[in-house]
C-alpha cells in the first residue's frame, strides 16, 4: 500500500486540478439594502413634481403647440424630462416592491396615485396623436413605460393595482408601438446613448414575457437575431464614448443573452464577446471629470447599465461569467456614493439606474 501512495497522491491532485474552482466564480453580488433603498427613494421623490428645469423634446407643429410641461404630460412632467420622469415612477414602484417597509410609503403613493390617474395618462396617450410627436420618446421611453407596467403588474398591492389599469392605455400604445416600428427598422441602432435598440428591446422583452405578450415577445426575438445574430468581435476597446450611458457591446449581449436558448447563446457569445470567459479578463469604470456636466455625468449610467448586463449574464451562466461579478461590483462602488448630491445633472436619473443594477444583483 505504501508504494502505491505517492501514485494514490498524484491522482488525488489531477482530479482536484480538473474540479472546478467555484471560488473564483461565486463572486458576491452588490445587495441593494433598505438603508440604501430610502437613501435613493430621496432622489425621484425630490423631482417627481417639480416641473422646472425641463427639457420638454417637443416638435412643434405650430405656436399652438407650445405649452408648460405639466399641461403637455400631467403624469410625467417632473425630474427634468418625460423618460426620466417614468423610470424615476417605475424605481419607486420597485422599491415598495421589494421593501414593504421603506419610511415613505405612504408619501410614495400618494404622488404615485396624483400623477398616475386615467386622466392625466389619457393626456399623455394623446400627445403622441398630435402632429409630428408620434415617435416621441422612440424607443428610450417607450421601453421604460413597459417596464413600469411590468413592475406594477409584479407588485402585489391594491395601490398597484388601481395604477396599473390607470397606466394600460400607455402601456397598450407603447406595445403598439413598438410593433409598428420594429418592421420597418432595417438597421439596428448601435449608439450609447436613448436610441439603443438593443437597450429598448431589452425592457420590453422583460415586460412582453412576463404579461405574456406574445406578438411582442416574438416580435423582439426575430428582429434581435436579424440584427445581432451574426456579429462578431465586439470592439469593447472603443468603449465608452465620452456620453455613452450604455454599452453598445453589452447592450447587444443582454437582450441576445433573453432572446436565445443557451446551447444557441453559448456558440453566439465566444464569437462576439470571447474575452469575457477569461478569468483575467478587466474593465475599468468609466471616469467622471465633472458630475455637474449633464452629458459627463452619463458615465455614471454607464457603470450601472454594464454592471445590471454584467449580472444577468452572471446569474444565466454562472460558472462561465460568474468571476465578471468582481467587475460589476466594481462598477457600481465607483458611482454610487456620488450620485446622491446637489446636482440635479445626474440626480434626476441616476438612482433609476443604480437601482436597476442593484436589483439584478439581488435576484
Amino acid at each position: 500500500m505504501k508504494r502505491n501512495l505517492p501514485l494514490l497522491i498524484f491522482l488525488l491532485l489531477i482530479f482536484s486540478a480538473c474540479e472546478p474552482n467555484n471560488s473564483q466564480e461565486e463572486v458576491q453580488t452588490l445587495q441593494l439594502t433598505l438603508e440604501e433603498a430610502n437613501r435613493l427613494a430621496e432622489l425621484p421623490l425630490h423631482c417627481m413634481q417639480v416641473e422646472y428645469p425641463n427639457k420638454l423634446n417637443q416638435t412643434l407643429a405650430s405656436e399652438t403647440y407650445l405649452k408648460g410641461p405639466k399641461s403637455l404630460h400631467p403624469a410625467f412632467y417632473g425630474c427634468f424630462d418625460w423618460h426620466s420622469s417614468v423610470h424615476g415612477h417605475w424605481m419607486l414602484v420597485s422599491l415598495l416592491r421589494q421593501f414593504p417597509e421603506l419610511e415613505k410609503k405612504e408619501e410614495i403613493k400618494k404622488m404615485l396615485l396624483e400623477n398616475i390617474s386615467y386622466s392625466n395618462i389619457l393626456a399623455e396617450v394623446n400627445y403622441f396623436f398630435q402632429p409630428q410627436n408620434s415617435s416621441f420618446e422612440r424607443t428610450y421611453g417607450w421601453a421604460w413605460v413597459l417596464k413600469l407596467a411590468e413592475e406594477l403588474y409584479l407588485w402585489d398591492d391594491p395601490v398597484a393595482k388601481e395604477l396599473e389599469k390607470n397606466l394600460q392605455p400607455l402601456t397598450d400604445l407603447m406595445v403598439k408601438k413598438y410593433l409598428d416600428f420594429l418592421p420597418k427598422l432595417n438597421y439596428p441602432i448601435r449608439v450609447g446613448e436613448h436610441s439603443n435598440i438593443a437597450f429598448g428591446m431589452s425592457l420590453a422583452f422583460d415586460y412582453a414575457e412576463t404579461v405574456n405578450e406574445k406578438e411582442l415577445s416574438e416580435m423582439i426575438r426575430q428582429r434581435s437575431k436579424d440584427w445581432f445574430m451574426n456579429d462578431v468581435d465586439c470592439p469593447l476597446n472603443w468603449e465608452p464614448s465620452g456620453y455613452d450611458f450604455l454599452s453598445p457591446c453589452f447592450q447587444e449581449l443582454d437582450i441576445m443573452r433573453k432572446v436565445l436558448e443557451k446551447e444557441e447563446f453559448d456558440l453566439w457569445i465566444t464569437e462576439f464577446m470571447p474575452e469575457l470567459k477569461n478569468k483575467d479578463f478587466e474593465l475599468k469604470p468609466g471616469e467622471v471629470s465633472d458630475r455637474t456636466d449633464g452629458k459627463l455625468v452619463h458615465l455614471d449610467g454607464l457603470n450601472f447599465s454594464r454592471a445590471w448586463c454584467i449580472y444577468g449574464l452572471a446569474r444565466a451562466y454562472p460558472y462561465q461569467y460568474g468571476h465578471l461579478n468582481t467587475i460589476a461590483n466594481a462598477h457600481i462602488s465607483y458611482s454610487l456614493p456620488s450620485i446622491v448630491d446637489d446636482n440635479y445633472e445626474g440626480t434626476h436619473w441616476l438612482g433609476s439606474f443604480a437601482v436597476y443594477a442593484l436589483q439584478q444583483g439581488s435576484k
